[in-house]
């Protein structure tokens, strides 16, 4: 019973660590038996551990928790915790799945047993739509730096397994480059409608060589780049005087940036990329 983490009840109770009365009192039931500090708003992290007690320690965490313990940006917090466990009656917010599981494809995190990255892309790349599994695939690859090869080879272990397909597809597609999932969904519609395949996270350097940046994505080449601004720019003024100094070097050095923000609607995006792509191929 680590402070601040989920615990089981009965466990505390017959080692005299808490009695009834502090259970009941400073303590809440997270899952069934699985108390955790009542002052305390659970984690993603912490409902994680709470699921593998609630399993008797006997399963393991994978999907996007998993994929959060192993270090993923993007997760959000109330995602279903989901286990390899054979129990299908699970409590509110865990989601178990009997799956064949392989032993190499297990590893510990901070006490948990996880699927390894290899075998956290696995399942990510073959549920939801392709879109989604990639954007989740890439922070994955941004984490760990999977390779797609090694999971193409635990694939073949698994050859019954559902959405093989898209799995196929979505690794295909992975670039460990994308900083957000708007980056990802970015870079796929510019795939999607026919550019060849932007090069993420190209070097560029200032005019006189000290500074340097990086651009989302483009064509290095053609020295056209596309970027996603997120709101942060302009509510930090240091990150919008940056900004600003560094969108005029970048432009110096001869490169043609479209910027694409949130509110951009598709057809408009891929319309600004045609004029820009024409300029350039001229």
């Amino acid at each position: 019973m680590g402070e601040g983490q989920p615990f089981i009840g009965s466990e505390a109770l017959a080692k005299g660590v808490v009695n009834r009365h502090e259970l009941r009192r400073y303590y809440r039931a997270v899952m069934p038996n699985i108390y955790l500090d009542q002052r305390a708003e659970p984690s993603l992290r912490d409902r994680s551990r709470a699921a593998w007690l609630w399993s008797r320690r006997q399963g393991v965490v994978s999907g996007l928790a998993a994929s959060d313990l192993h270090g993923s940006r993007w997760v959000d917090d109330d995602v279903p915790v989901e286990l390899i466990y054979s129990n299908a009656r699970a409590p509110q917010g865990v989601v178990t799945r009997d799956d064949l599981l392989l032993e190499e494809e297990i590893q510990r995190l901070n006490g948990l047993p996880v699927t390894t990255p290899e075998r956290t892309a696995f399942d990510l790349g073959r549920r939801d739509r392709i879109g989604r599994a990639v954007e989740r695939l890439d922070a994955l690859a941004r984490a760990t730096d999977f390779k797609a090869s090694a999971v193409a080879e635990l694939a073949d272990e698994h050859r019954r397994a559902r959405g093989l397909r898209q799995l196929e597809k979505a690794l295909d597609l992975v670039d460990a480059g994308a900083e957000s999932p708007r980056e990802t969904a970015l870079r796929l519609l510019l795939i999607g409608a026919g550019y060849p395949r932007p090069q993420t996270q190209i070097p560029v350097l200032s005019p006189d060589g000290n500074r340097q940046y990086y651009l989302d994505m483009g064509w290095e080449e053609l020295m056209l780049a596309v970027e996603y601004d997120g709101d942060h720019h302009r509510v930090d003024r240091t990150g919008f005087a940056y900004e600003i100094e560094r969108a005029e070097d970048i432009s110096a050095v001869g490169y043609l940036v479209v910027r694409v923000a949130a509110r951009h609607r598709r057809a408009d995006i891929l319309r600004r990329v045609g004029r820009a792509w024409d300029a350039r191929t001229r």
